[in-house]
């Protein structure tokens, strides 16, 4: 084991470990779960050299202030996050997303926050001494699975580096800004025809409400309420990252990575892949509007976007 570490000096509101998740367990009712943003979890990894499969740290909001013990790391951040790099003769650096750093042995990373989305993400070379559950790394906090025995990281604990070779230490930068646009497209969900006429255009005209009732397991909106004329409840069915439920209330809930792989509210709606990564990001405030689009054009999207994720990806080689 590695004697390179994170002193935990601010846990940050919500610091776990995350990785691609566990795609394989849905039978079993378990949630795949995994970075809210994949597109800027390969970023990161790719940036200090790692596999893009790696685990890395994923915060939401305040990150963590991190002190490094007994060793010396090449580490990058992704996302729209403001944090600084506090130097052993206590000089401050302003850091910037998508470039690497080296870090030295007593130095730290004050990640002070996330600017207009939710969740940034820290990577090291080498990557973090973890073990895995059920083939991933990512931690459910809900459900108690994953690394750091299933929960946040708080002051008491201690986050491992693997011993690093820092293999790739030259200045590495991605020329990456997110997209800001609040357009999110869906496919019709399985019980579309359960929801009025007027719901039906409210949904795709009308903009909706992100709010504070948001976290991993999903987005909660409010706006205006969408009417079912057949029933408020189904029977229980298989659920997927970005489907759209609508309860009793008439307000829609997006499920995001850690959701239940069942439920019993009717779908309205299902948000493409390529446009997944975006939604999670959304801050409480922020005003969605949804556009129709066929299963065809969906996965021209998503052509799109993987082609768009691979030339970021390739400006590290």
């Amino acid at each position: 084991m590695s004697n390179t570490y994170f002193e935990i000096i601010r846990p940050g509101i919500n610091t776990t470990v995350q990785d691609e998740g566990r795609n394989h367990m849905y039978h079993l009712g378990i949630a795949v779960s995994g970075a809210i943003d994949q597109r800027n979890y390969k970023l990161s990894n790719k940036i200090v050299n790692n596999d893009l499969s790696e685990a890395v740290i994923e915060f939401a909001y305040q990150g963590p202030l991190l002190k490094l013990k007994e060793g010396k790391i090449n580490f990058s951040i992704t996302g729209d996050v403001l944090f600084k790099i506090i130097r052993k003769n206590l000089r401050v650096e302003d850091g910037v997303c998508y470039k690497n750093y080296i870090l030295e042995d007593e130095e730290q990373i004050d990640i002070i926050s996330t600017k207009n989305t939710v969740y940034g993400y820290l990577s090291v070379n080498g990557g973090f001494e973890l073990e895995k559950v059920w083939n991933s790394y990512s931690t459910n906090t809900k459900a108690n699975v994953g690394s750091n025995n299933g929960k946040k990281y708080s002051l008491e604990d201690k986050i491992f580096v693997k011993n690093s070779s820092l293999q790739k230490n030259k200045e590495t930068k991605i020329n990456y800004n997110q997209v800001s646009d609040n357009i999110i497209r869906v496919i019709k969900g399985t019980n579309f025809d359960f929801f009025s006429r007027e719901a039906q255009n409210i949904f795709f005209k009308q903009g909706f409400l992100v709010t504070k009732l948001s976290d991993r397991m999903g987005i909660r909106l409010s706006g205006h309420k969408l009417e079912n004329t057949v029933s408020t409840n189904i029977k229980s069915e298989g659920l997927v990252r970005g489907v759209i439920q609508v309860p009793a209330d008439g307000n829609p809930i997006i499920m995001l990575s850690d959701h239940g792989t069942i439920g019993g509210y009717p779908k309205i709606g299902v948000i493409i892949s390529a446009d997944l990564d975006r939604v999670g990001q959304f801050t409480p405030g922020s005003i969605i509007n949804f556009k129709e689009v066929s299963l065809e054009e969906a996965q021209n999207i998503f052509k799109a976007y993987t082609e768009d994720t691979n030339k970021y990806l390739n400006e590290c080689n």
